[in-house]
């Protein structure tokens, strides 16, 4: 293993109230990895797409801009929120106002989403448990942690949504907050890793004690915007922290040698998928 750089004169360890664009910019000479960047890392990508990204300019995600706008008033931090009071975005008016808004880091919103986004946080605010830990003044709002890795050599980064004293939240909008289906979009989409990784930050930094939880609040896009809150249980962040741990490893070995590989550097004998064999099994059986 690399010994851990000195910290740089511009980041030392410890959270930082910055805008998020900086954030994901990413402030720390020589760079640092991010839990987004740590799952792009693993299957089913590689560490050659997750290189190739990093040259990547930001480009705006119209599809994503509800998910930040319901950020913004459930958190109380974030971009403006600009109404484009037009019906569809094909008009040349539209598109001018809405390029306008994204110009100055706004967030433009057509009537029906700016009125969706803003009955999804008033419905929040009515459910009891996730309204205590979003209390104004229980914590703050997009705090941006940077800390070293001692045993990789390597900086960590992470922007956590309400940072308390106690626990760490995090707000995602999803399509359904049933409990099987938010089972499934935490195993999809690596929250597990997410939730380990920005424990991991806290503690080391002491913003959390020991045995501190990471609490989702997922709340549904669509009428009549439900809400659930859920922790994961031991099982769940053990699998989180070994596949960071990974990643992680991955990272500095790819850092050390500039070697980047794609999904496989050499030829590979793969099998058709298993459910695939068993028909074929009790086709021929």
């Amino acid at each position: 293993m690399t010994a851990p750089p000195e910290a740089p004169p511009e980041v030392v360890p410890g959270v930082y109230d910055i805008p998020a664009d900086l954030y994901h910019e990413d402030p720390v000479p020589g760079g640092s990895l991010s839990s987004t960047g740590a799952r792009k890392l693993l299957p089913p990508s590689c560490p050659a797409l997750f290189h190739f990204e990093l040259g990547q300019p930001s480009v705006p995600k119209p599809h994503f801009e509800v998910g930040t706008a319901a950020h913004q008033l459930v958190l109380g931090d974030g971009p403006e929120l600009v109404l484009v009071d037009y019906p569809d975005w094909r008009t040349n008016a539209a598109k001018e106002e809405a390029a306008a808004a994204r110009a100055i880091g706004a967030i433009p919103l057509k009537r029906p989403d700016f009125e969706k986004v803003h009955a999804m946080a008033d419905a929040l605010r009515e459910h009891p448990e996730a309204a205590d830990l979003l209390a104004p003044g229980s914590g703050a709002a997009e705090q941006s942690l940077f800390w070293q890795d001692q045993a990789a050599g390597i900086w960590r980064r992470a922007r956590v949504d309400w940072l308390r004293p106690d626990k760490l939240i995090d707000y995602k909008s999803t399509a359904a907050a049933d409990l099987d289906s938010i089972q499934k979009s935490v195993h999809t989409y690596g929250y597990h890793m997410q939730a380990a990784w920005y424990l991991d930050g806290a503690r080391e930094l002491g913003l959390v004690p020991t045995g501190s939880e990471f609490v989702f609040i997922f709340q549904e896009k669509t009428e009549p915007y439900l809400v659930t809150v859920v922790t994961l249980d031991p099982v769940a962040l053990r699998f989180g922290h070994d596949r960071n741990r990974e990643a992680i490893d991955i990272y500095a070995y790819c850092r050390a040698t500039g070697h980047w590989p794609a999904y496989s550097d050499r030829p590979t004998t793969i099998s058709l998928p298993s459910w695939v064999e068993r028909q074929y099994l009790e086709e021929i059986s």
